[in-house]
């Protein structure tokens, strides 16, 4: 806009807004164009520079004026320290995991698979056709949609064997997400001020939820075949524990599953004990080169707590999961949901349903499979030629991550800035321990955008680490 008639414009009005009065009117657009001998689009083109830069407003059809500048003064919240008293933890930001990005970074950190793993067809099928029913003006019940409790009753039946009594819907609650259903575990199942069992490293999601619940944690180591049942064991006897929150299907974030046995030891401690097992089967749609083997098919006394999610794995904007209880623990966890949230809205619920029960979705599933596969083994193949450093133990079997150990005596935070001032954002490890890392760890997730970009990202991760000492 420099020299022409409307930057003339602007900078003549500047002058005389500076000596008016706040709320003083403007010349009319028609004087304008007599007094500067201007067509009406550049007096129009000036006048929308002005309200850009913030220093008139227009009220149609009464004119232009003046616009009032506040003085913007510095807040006091300083009465809210008083009121809110100490918390109950530190406060802590938003994960990793959950941040933005721009589109010219390379994203190791999200916890999401990126659209082009997600059934996009059929979801926006699916929104769209429940729109046209009465869904929109029901209140589903508490508990859920019938058919989507049965829905998720059948998934699980499917692996219970014959001599173990079958699953009922209404052992079903439906969830909007599993991360809200995790707070709800806690408090109903342990409460707060008592202690709860957690593998170390877990879910950075579980450790926020326990300590926003108020509860305990004491952390059980655990590997690439899961937590030592002897360990196990010892952490119920000293603790007085009552539940233990574990995921047995590629981890978050080792990518760890358990086998068939050690999955046996570890529901028959709990057992011992008189415990709760929480079941987190976040990734029950993301195996790669096995089938998921949720141990809460294999019992029927209520001791396995079972947290199924479909936000993943469906889409992100429909938040849908499940928790599968049975007994009073059930009544107790529904009371505290209806407490939390009332009911699940009945149009994520029924969109959700429709995705599920399509044709397409298990067609869906097996090309995930095979995507899923090909990005996990470009990201190895890149780390391993570019960033032998960062050492992937376990090869997943499953899930959407590889979990990296870096060279002791890393300093991790700095190799996370730095990866970021070069244009790639990995997850730090400390996020996913409970008490203290036992290393300098990272996790990459191999799901997120733009895999021809892995090499690259691998490359940028291998140079700073080579220098991570100077």
């Amino acid at each position: 806009m420099n020299n022409d008639n409307s930057y003339r414009i602007v900078t003549q009005l500047r002058r005389w807004i500076a000596d008016a009065a706040p709320g003083a009117q403007l010349p009319s657009s028609r004087a304008l164009v007599d007094q500067y001998r201007v067509s009406p689009l550049t007096v129009q083109k000036a006048l929308r520079v002005l309200v850009t830069q913030g220093l008139i407003e227009t009220r149609p059809g009464v004119g232009t004026f003046v616009r009032l500048v506040r003085t913007s003064r510095p807040a006091d919240y300083g009465w809210q320290t008083a009121a809110l008293r100490s918390p109950m933890t530190n406060p802590q930001t938003v994960s990793t995991a959950l941040r933005s990005a721009p589109n010219d970074v390379i994203a190791f950190h999200s916890g999401y698979p990126c659209r082009e793993l997600l059934p996009e067809r059929l979801v926006r099928s699916a929104v769209g056709r429940v729109g046209r029913t009465e869904t929109v003006l029901s209140q589903p019940p508490v508990a859920g949609l019938p058919e989507l409790q049965q829905w998720f009753a059948q998934e699980l039946a499917a692996s219970v064997p014959a001599n173990e009594n079958a699953l009922s819907a209404r052992d079903v609650i439906v969830l909007p997400g599993t991360q809200s259903g995790l707070s709800s575990l806690f408090r109903a199942l342990a409460g707060a001020g008592q202690p709860v069992l957690m593998e170390s490293p877990t879910y950075w999601g579980a450790i926020l939820a326990a300590h926003q619940s108020g509860v305990h944690i004491i952390p059980v180591p655990t590997g690439v075949q899961g937590p030592d049942p002897s360990q196990l064991e010892r952490a119920f006897t000293e603790s007085g524990s009552r539940v233990f929150y574990s995921q047995p299907n590629y981890a978050n974030p080792t990518g760890a599953q358990w086998s068939g046995q050690r999955g046996r030891e570890v529901v028959d401690v709990v057992r011992r004990h008189g415990a709760f097992l929480i079941e987190d089967d976040w990734a029950h749609d993301f195996g790669i080169e096995t089938e998921p083997r949720p141990l809460a098919a294999g019992d029927d006394s209520g001791h396995v707590i079972y947290l199924r999610s479909l936000t993943k794995s469906v889409s992100p904007a429909l938040r849908v999961g499940a928790v599968i209880a049975r007994g009073p623990a059930r009544d107790r966890i529904l009371a505290d949901r209806a407490a939390e949230t009332m009911y699940v809205s009945g149009l994520l619920q029924t969109a959700t349903l429709d995705v599920v029960t399509q044709p397409g979705w298990r067609t869906h599933l097996r090309g995930l499979r095979q995507q899923l596969q090909s990005r996990r083994d470009l990201l190895l193949t890149s780390l391993r030629e570019h960033a032998p450093q960062a050492h992937v133990e376990h090869v997943p079997t499953g899930g959407l991550n590889l979990w990296a150990q870096l060279p002791e005596g890393t300093d991790l935070d700095r190799v996370v800035r730095r990866c970021e001032t070069a244009g790639v954002i990995v997850a730090s490890g400390a996020e996913w321990f409970p008490a203290e890392p036992t290393a300098p760890f990272i996790r990459l997730n191999y799901a997120g955008p733009n895999p021809a970009a892995f090499p690259e990202g691998a490359r940028i991760l291998g140079q700073i680490l080579d220098n991570r000492r100077g």
